[in-house]
């Protein structure tokens, strides 16, 4: 009879350890900003899942390695790109083609087109569209960028000097600002 009484109150705090460590994982997930799912991809430094290929498009010669592709129940395979900063009001323009070119390598890897993706900023997520106009302003700017690499110069395309002074070409730069 004691012995049935100890085995039930480990029982219990086993029980107990289980869902605490399942409330826990759940809060962790939470804050990553990961859509419910399985993770098919990473490129985020996870040791578990060692994905070492890019996705790549070989008629548009893009390649690229998103933070995360999860598919979801529906089989819906969503791209995730993970930004350290803090959110700003809307997505910047940038993070926006680097997620459209997520999802267009996602359609032509695995046949599915996404139907959106997440960038997740330090303090928030955006859900993107991967709406017809995203996809079409983004294969525009892919053949523009490719029009300007034969360009003997480019003219800068913003007025931010913050921009600049992280510019990884700055030093070489003739229409640096500050």
């Amino acid at each position: 009879m004691v012995l049935g009484g100890y085995a039930l109150g480990v029982g219990f705090v086993l029980l107990a350890l289980a869902l605490i460590l399942w409330w826990h994982g759940s809060m962790l997930a939470e804050k990553t900003g990961l859509p419910n799912g399985r993770i098919l991809y990473t490129d985020a430094g996870n040791a578990w899942i060692s994905n070492d290929e890019p996705l790549y498009d070989p008629h548009l010669r893009l390649v690229g390695k998103p933070d995360y592709l999860v598919e979801e129940a529906d089989g819906m395979i969503v791209p995730v790109e993970v930004k350290s900063g803090r959110a700003p009001e809307q997505p910047w323009e940038s993070h926006l083609y680097q997620l459209a070119a997520y999802c267009w390598l996602v359609e032509v890897e695995y046949g599915l087109r996404p139907s959106h993706g997440i960038i997740q900023y330090k303090d928030r997520a955006f859900a993107v569209d991967y709406s017809d106009e995203l996809r079409e302003e983004f294969l525009d700017l892919l053949t523009e960028m490719r029009e300007d690499i034969f360009e003997a110069e480019v003219d800068r395309d913003h007025n931010d000097w913050n921009r600049c002074a992280r510019c990884g070409v700055a030093s070489a730069c003739t229409q640096r600002l500050g």
